[in-house]
């Protein structure tokens, strides 16, 4: 029988670095399980008084809390920066799309209506109800708008929230939440828990009180939080990685693909789950794509996250950097971008060609900035291609041809896909993937109706039985 490794200790404090320089930027006192005990208690007792106001007052309070972040944009995309190395133009939109997600959270909360269902001697109605408490439990690669997927529309519909921002990056988290307060929302509403995974993380999951779990990260932990969830029957919505195809018909216009294939791929330096890191080239195209890509690639400001004109910052973590590393020691690389040496958790962007289609960097989720290009045939073969993946979360199609778009849309296994472009994620649109990129929608019209509990009412209209 081999010997069971030692538990892993976690200590009572997190640590913070700056990934581009790898300065302790702040300490912060992690959760127990007795503080998200303690936590859940008290946001039950602030979610019925919520769930109690006038819909447009619940309203109203978001769209101030929406107003509260655009006057602390410049603070909380700068704590960004610090805390995740994400560029300062990125960082920028993440806090803006925090805001608008709860004006557009807020104009759902007066319009989430149930249904008048015709019956026999009777009315039948159909009521939504808010579930209670819901545990948001956010990834570090974005920190700030992931949270707000999850926490705006289940505040939106009379819940209260615990969020459970990722080791690495508590502090935006922890100042939403002050900002929170500032707006007027209550006390015990929206409450930050930053911790361990295995320790608050672990301790929402499994805790009786909380109603419905929102995770994102990675496929192996959201498989661990569904098997922990179903024990008490709890909801759980899944955001989980990715291995997304960019694919390019040799019809399409090259230029624009290749002008836009390296930021699909580099930006948040590749840790993106719906980052079009599986380049896939119809062959009588390959080489002169190939030409176009490499200046492209070679071009892109990797350096300073604070600095206007950088388009790529650091890797988040020393681990990181040398998991991204291994997936690339043995291939052979086509293009290769510069980045910062010393201090930092650098890597170049990357492109590997030559590389087999079921190679490990080819079919596995690298979260870093590099990206192979595989050779297709027809249009078959680009499908299959598209396909070969136990992911399905995103992927872009590059075509003239309206009718291939439509059939390679209809084809490739995947919850959100572009044409002629590398959108992905829109607030006002759903966003969730196939496979074992998710389970669930987040975004959307029907976000806010994802955190309720649908009852039925049926109210007789004959009199009583004589």
């Amino acid at each position: 029988m081999s010997p069971q490794p030692p538990a892993r200790s976690y200590g009572p404090e997190l640590q913070v670095l700056n990934p581009a320089t790898e300065e302790v930027v702040a300490t912060v006192p992690a959760a127990t399980a007795a503080d998200v005990d303690a936590a859940v208690v008290r946001a039950a007792k602030a979610q019925t008084a919520w769930a109690a106001l006038a819909p447009g007052e619940r309203a109203r309070l978001l769209r101030r809390f929406a107003v509260v972040v655009d006057e602390h944009l410049e603070e909380l995309a700068r704590l960004e920066v610090l805390e995740a190395g994400h560029v300062v133009g990125n960082a920028r939109w993440e806090v803006g799309n925090v805001r608008d997600l709860l004006d557009y959270a807020a104009g759902g909360v007066e319009r989430l209506t149930g249904r008048q269902i015709p019956v026999a001697g009777g009315l039948d109605v159909t009521i939504l109800e808010p579930l209670g408490v819901v545990g948001v439990i956010a990834p570090w690669n974005f920190p700030l708008p992931i949270a707000a997927w999850g926490t705006a529309p289940a505040l939106a519909a009379g819940n209260a929230v615990l969020l459970k921002p990722a080791e690495t990056t508590p502090l935006t988290a922890l100042r939403l939440a002050e900002l929170a307060l500032d707006a007027g929302l209550p006390e015990g509403l929206f409450q930050v828990l930053p911790g361990h995974g295995p320790v608050a993380g672990a301790a929402l999951v499994e805790h009786p009180g909380v109603a419905k779990i929102v995770f994102t990260g990675s496929t192996a932990v959201g498989k661990q939080v569904l098997a922990k969830g179903s024990e008490l029957l709890k909801r759980v919505t899944l955001e989980l990685g990715g291995k997304s195809p960019n694919i390019v018909f040799a019809d399409s216009d090259l230029e624009a693909a290749a002008a836009a294939a390296p930021m699909a791929f580099l930006d948040n330096s590749g840790q993106d789950c719906c980052a079009r890191t599986r380049i896939l080239v119809q062959r009588s195209a390959y080489d002169r794509f190939l030409e176009l890509l490499a200046p492209a690639v070679e071009s892109v400001v990797v350096g300073d996250p604070a600095a206007e004109s950088t388009q790529m910052g650091p890797l988040i973590s020393k681990s990181q950097l040398a998991r991204v590393r291994s997936y690339v020691t043995d291939e052979p690389v086509g293009i290769r971008g510069k980045a910062p040496e010393g201090p930092g958790f650098w890597f170049p962007p990357t492109v590997l060609t030559g590389v087999a289609p079921d190679a490990r960097v080819a079919v596995e989720e690298v979260f870093g900035p590099v990206a192979v290009v595989l050779p297709f045939d027809d249009e078959a073969d680009a499908i299959r291609l598209a396909n070969a993946t136990p992911y399905g979360l995103s992927g872009s199609i590059w075509t003239r041809d309206v009718g291939r778009a439509l059939r390679v849309s209809g084809a490739v296994r995947a919850g959100n896909l572009s044409v002629n472009s590398h959108s992905s994620v829109r607030y006002w649109t759903p966003f969730g993937g196939f496979k074992q990129s998710g389970l669930g929608r987040e975004l959307g019209p029907d976000a806010l109706a994802a955190f309720t509990e649908t009852k039925n009412v049926f109210i007789s209209t004959e009199g009583p039985a004589q």
